[in-house]
């Protein structure tokens, strides 16, 4: 079992930063790939970005792809999502997932993710 906790979402400014960042309880946590998915307002969840268990391969969506960088500190059991040059559109809730991706091409899949933390709100303002 993965408890996951978000934190360090609020309203910025566009052009500006903010990271996000995704603590885990719970053993293995290594063992385990993260995603961040984010959801706006009548819209469906979608990935912005993904990290294997050793950090070595990284997923970004097209839309966040050079202004987002996903890392994570396995001693630490903390993920994070730094985000630059920030827009409007990157408004949303932005949630933390963990589970065991089988494949490259499911990392931006919101089924291959086991655990879900309840998510952060993202503002940007114009």
């Amino acid at each position: 079992q993965v408890q996951l906790v978000e934190s360090g979402g609020g309203l910025g400014q566009a052009g500006g930063s903010l990271r996000l960042s995704c603590a885990a309880s719970g053993r293995s946590f290594s063992s385990y790939d993260v995603g961040w998915f984010r959801q706006a307002p009548g819209k469906e969840r979608e990935a912005a970005a993904a990290i294997s268990r050793s950090g070595t391969y990284t997923y970004y969506a097209d839309a966040v792809k050079g202004r987002f960088t996903i890392s994570r500190d396995n001693a630490k059991n903390t993920v994070y999502l730094q985000m630059n040059s920030l827009k409007p559109e990157d408004t949303a809730v932005y949630f933390c997932a963990a589970g065991v991706v089988m494949s490259l091409s499911q990392y931006d899949t919101v089924g291959a993710y086991k655990y879900w933390g309840q998510g952060t709100q993202v503002t940007v303002s114009s």
